[in-house]
């Protein structure tokens, strides 16, 4: 029997660790399927909005950079932060007070890149968008949780959206596009799984650069505490039902502070910046903003906000000016148009009764609801108010949650109804072509001013702001009749529209005509500038000189920096007025040249050229300045010129020197003196090593002539003589005279003077070389000198050679 039988064997067994699964080749796939899906959006962004790439500057474009002195470059950068975005200072009662100085830098870059070149300022708007679109995907997969083909289509809608033309399209809608890109790094930063407290605040400091783009990316921070909230919320239940505070808890009311101390500070520096002054609309900006009602005011801004979202959802009805009767207001409550106001507020309530009710369970609704609503509020004129009534620029943040909205539900019909995948496909197919061929066409809209104004007035005959616009262009093209009529359709829209008034009357011959639309446009306008400008000018032409000078100094009195009125007034007053009136000039314009010229010949026919001269040298110095800007070419020289014949006639050769050389370095693009001090050291020795060096090689190679003279020749004062040999005999007399004949000496030298400029040529073609004796070397021959005949060559060389030789035989035989 076996003792061991009861004794049991335990076994040891080696705990195989299993191996992870293979996470490295997922990671790679879901990379590359992101890779793919940024690739798809990229490239339908750039495909749908291609044809924008040859429109030119339009509608705000061309006074937002064109004309902008932050973007063109005359003003420096630190002009650009304290400028609003049309170039104008916060500190200015009529500034806009629309503070994006990222955005003018972003211009201003372009302008340095390329100019005024249009292409390369739509392709950048293409790029930014394109990278907008590629953030929106990463948007929708990681924040909003959708499943990647509902985000690529999410992603699709967004890029070939018809209402982002405006945007993108035109070139001021950069702001909107780049306060997008920051705004959406700033959600996915705050937003990453990882718990990095340094994600928190680079994701306020994203915040903040939107806002620097635009006014309306400061809501990230705002939609990113709420969702924050939201996530966060079971905790929050059940810390509060056990009344026991979580570690979660506690985190997020640290990052609440943080975001309510970040926003507390951003909207107190944005306040600080408007200079205890809001800005200033108008009735035809925004006609509901000053309606006497209340109710009418608020019937009109909900159906506004609907209108908004309807063209989220159908933007058949494109424009880019939706300002005066584009949109009547709603004084009764009767008014069908309530209808959509309701049915939009009553979708937005289920929305978020959805959302309440199934929390946890509808994250892409919740994040698409809260960018909808919470990033259009600022231009809803529900907390302030705006200077348009519909623009479609500014739904280009909150398209992102409505596509987001859509994609969700196409989603859930996918996932709960599996018979109608088919219908879903073919409806999104044909949203999404119609998107695309939408786009395409409203692009080909924005080509040129005159086509855009043509297409809108075709959607919107009743704005009258669009016929004013198209009446300019007819006026700039010379076709007046035309433009005639477009101005008095926006009169009869519009009856109160001064601008009208004021431009029919630049255009009529009929003085008294003319007269009476200025004084229209004055009675609706009594601020209208250019009426009170225009009337001063007609009362000049018609010889009323006291009421064109009245005029012109209500113009003075209405905006004081209005140069134009100041410079018609130089024509008006007397000359010991002048000098005040063209300093002032001077000083609202300090980097204009023609200022600095019209002051100085001013001076100059006055008879004080000292003072003509200096500022002169200033322009000339400003339009090197402002080489960047296009300017007309030899200006500098024309200048330069002038101030010269002043020096000159003053007898300060010096200053003219010193004019030269300042002109001379400024050409190279220097303005400091040690430059100029470098190059003349270096110019000074270039010229003496210039002057050695001919010294030097005339000393090894010394130039022998090749004909002997005679002592007779001297005396003679034209080389032609000597050329020829035929007025020997003349030249004879002449010499015997003691005192030679003034007149002739003269007309010596006039004519040697002619010669002597033709001469070089002469040489080259007859080989001889010409001697000229200078006029101030008189030589005296004696009477017996005077018969004597000229010897030849020969006979002095063979008599100096024999002297030469009998000298050496001499000493030879000394020796």
């Amino acid at each position: 029997m076996c003792k061991f039988r009861n004794v049991k064997l335990q076994m040891r067994t080696m705990k195989m660790k299993r191996r992870a699964p293979p996470a490295v080749r997922e990671e790679r796939l879901c990379f590359n399927r992101d890779l793919v899906m940024y690739g798809i959006v990229t490239g339908a962004a750039v495909l749908s909005y291609i044809n924008s790439f040859n429109g030119e500057f339009v509608h705000d474009d061309i006074p937002a950079i064109v004309m902008n002195p932050d973007v063109i470059g005359t003003n420096t950068l630190q002009q650009v932060f304290d400028n609003d975005f049309w170039g104008m200072p916060m500190s200015d009662v009529n500034s806009h007070k629309s503070y994006r100085p990222l955005t003018s830098l972003s211009f201003r870059l372009n302008h340095a890149l390329s100019g005024l070149e249009p292409w390369w300022y739509h392709a950048c708007n293409v790029a930014l968008h394109a990278i907008c679109c590629a953030l929106v995907t990463r948007t929708c997969l990681t924040v909003a949780r959708l499943q990647r083909p509902f985000a690529l289509l999410a992603a699709l809608l967004f890029a070939v959206h018809p209402v982002h033309t405006e945007a993108v399209t035109g070139v001021v809608g950069r702001a909107d596009v780049l306060a997008c890109i920051l705004f959406l790094g700033s959600l996915l930063l705050y937003h990453r799984p990882s718990t990095n407290k340094k994600c928190v605040w680079l994701s306020i400091m994203l915040g903040a650069l939107s806002m620097l783009a635009k006014e309306t990316g400061v809501t990230v921070l705002m939609i990113n505490l709420a969702f924050d909230i939201y996530k966060c919320w079971p905790f929050m239940k059940k810390s509060i039902s056990s009344l026991k505070m979580e570690s979660k808890c506690t985190k997020l009311t640290m990052r609440t502070v943080k975001m309510i101390l970040a926003m507390a500070l951003l909207i107190s520096f944005r306040l600080a910046l408007l200079q205890g002054t809001l800005p200033t609309f108008s009735n035809q900006d925004n006609p509901a903003a000053f309606h006497p009602n209340f109710f009418a005011r608020l019937m009109t801004f909900c159906y506004l906000a609907a209108f908004n979202w309807w063209l989220l959802l159908c933007p058949w009805t494109l424009s880019h000016d939706w300002q005066m009767s584009s949109v009547p207001i709603i004084t009764s409550a009767w008014d069908p148009r309530n209808l959509l106001s309701c049915a939009a507020l009553v979708a937005i309530l289920l929305l978020c009764y959805r959302c309440a009710a199934d929390m946890q369970k509808h994250t892409p609704a919740v994040i698409g609801l809260l960018v909808l609503v919470i990033s259009f509020v600022p231009a809803s004129n529900m907390l302030v108010t705006v200077g348009f009534v519909i623009a479609e620029r500014v739904l280009y943040i909150p398209s992102v949650g409505s596509v987001i909205i859509t994609a969700y539900g196409a989603q859930l019909i996918w996932t709960s109804k599996p018979g109608a995948k088919m219908f879903l496909v073919v409806g999104l197919a044909v949203l999404a072509a119609s998107s695309v061929a939408k786009t395409y066409r409203r692009n080909a809209d924005w080509r040129d001013r005159a086509t855009l104004l043509r297409a809108d007035l075709v959607t919107l005959p009743q704005n009258a702001k669009l016929h004013y616009n198209y009446g300019n262009v007819l006026r700039e093209n010379e076709q007046y009749e035309a433009a005639i009529q477009h101005y008095k359709e926006a009169i009869r829209l519009w009856p109160s529209y001064a601008s009208a008034h004021n431009n029919i009357g630049t255009i009529l011959i009929n003085s008294d005509n003319a007269k009476q639309h200025f004084l229209q446009a004055i009675k609706y306008n009594w601020r209208h500038v250019n009426a009170h400008y225009n009337l001063a000018k007609l009362h000049k032409k018609s010889g009323h000189t006291d009421l064109a000078i009245t005029m012109l100094e209500k113009c003075i009195l209405l905006q004081p920096n209005f140069t134009l009125a100041h410079l018609e007034l130089l024509t008006l007053k007397p000359d010991a007025e002048c000098p005040a009136i063209m300093y002032r000039v001077i000083q609202l314009e300090p980097k204009k040249l023609e200022h600095y010229v019209m002051y100085g010949r001013w001076l100059r026919n006055k008879g004080i050229p000292l003072v003509a001269s200096k500022l002169l040298i200033e322009a000339v110095r400003l339009s090197f300045k402002q080489r960047a800007v296009a300017r007309a070419m030899k200006t500098d020289l024309v200048l330069v010129r002038h101030a010269a014949l002043m020096f000159r006639s003053l007898g300060q050769k010096w200053r003219i020197l010193q004019l030269l050389i300042r002109w001379h370095t400024w050409r190279r693009g220097w303005h400091n003196a040690a430059a100029t001090h470098m190059y003349l050291r270096d110019w000074r020795l270039k010229m003496e090593l210039q002057a050695r060096m001919k010294m030097y090689s005339q000393a090894v190679k010394p130039t022998k002539s090749t004909t002997c003279f005679d002592h007779k020749q001297l005396s003679v004062k034209g080389t032609k003589a000597n050329e020829d040999g035929q007025n020997e005999d003349k030249l004879v007399k002449n010499n015997e005279n003691k005192q030679p004949n003034q007149n002739s000496v003269v007309n010596d030298k006039e004519i040697d003077n002619k010669e002597n400029n033709i001469g070089v040529s002469k040489t080259r073609w007859t080989n001889k070389n010409n001697i000229s004796i200078s006029s101030q070397l008189k030589t005296i021959h004696n009477k017996s000198e005077t018969g004597l005949k000229a010897k030849t060559c020969s006979k002095n060389k063979k008599a100096k050679k024999v002297t030469k030789s009998n000298v050496i035989r001499v000493m030879i035989k000394t020796v």
